[in-house]
């Protein structure tokens, strides 16, 4: 196992594993209920809480909700350089975050910035050299890993200032 991942899913901020909008998801990273059917992103009745989900073994992995409280996501493809640290783009937006929930995703190349703002409708950016850094706040699932990046803290802070400065 990497260094930078922790060894369990107990890393994921109580900020989330608190509220009750947690899916299972297929390889394909459909959102599935505990029972393998069909989840929604955008229908609380398909989701449950954490430990439910955890318990699950429907599909590969556990799946978080975000449906425009202000918890969002950063999601940052191909993050990650072979040798696991951040690519430059990338150090300059964990930069930004600043002391936030930082997870490597699922494919073990990208990295998840959970946090606080403000960001209603997400948003796909394809920057300068091709990489893509997704937006989300409302309305979408997320594939939750729990594998903590860089001793990155166990609890959510404010990112307004950096989804702003993505998304201007």
């Amino acid at each position: 196992m990497a260094s930078h991942r922790a060894s369990k899913a107990d890393a994921v901020p109580a900020e989330l594993r608190t509220r009750d909008r947690w899916v299972r998801h297929s390889a394909t990273k459909v959102p599935l209920t505990t029972a393998g059917t069909a989840a929604s992103s955008t229908d609380p009745r398909t989701w449950t809480t954490h430990e439910h989900a955890s318990a699950s073994s429907a599909g590969v992995g556990l799946g978080f909700v975000l449906d425009g409280d202000g918890i969002v996501c950063v999601d940052l493809d191909h993050a990650l350089m072979p040798d696991d640290t951040p690519n430059p783009w990338a150090v300059e937006i964990l930069r930004q975050a600043g002391s936030t929930y930082v997870e490597v995703s699922r494919s073990g190349t990208g990295l998840h910035v959970f946090g606080y703002a403000d960001v209603r409708q997400g948003r796909r950016i394809r920057r300068e050299g091709g990489y893509a850094v997704e937006v989300y706040g409302d309305g979408r699932f997320i594939a939750v890993t729990g594998q903590r990046f860089n001793g990155a803290p166990s609890t959510l802070a404010d990112i307004s200032a950096l989804t702003a400065a993505l998304t201007a």
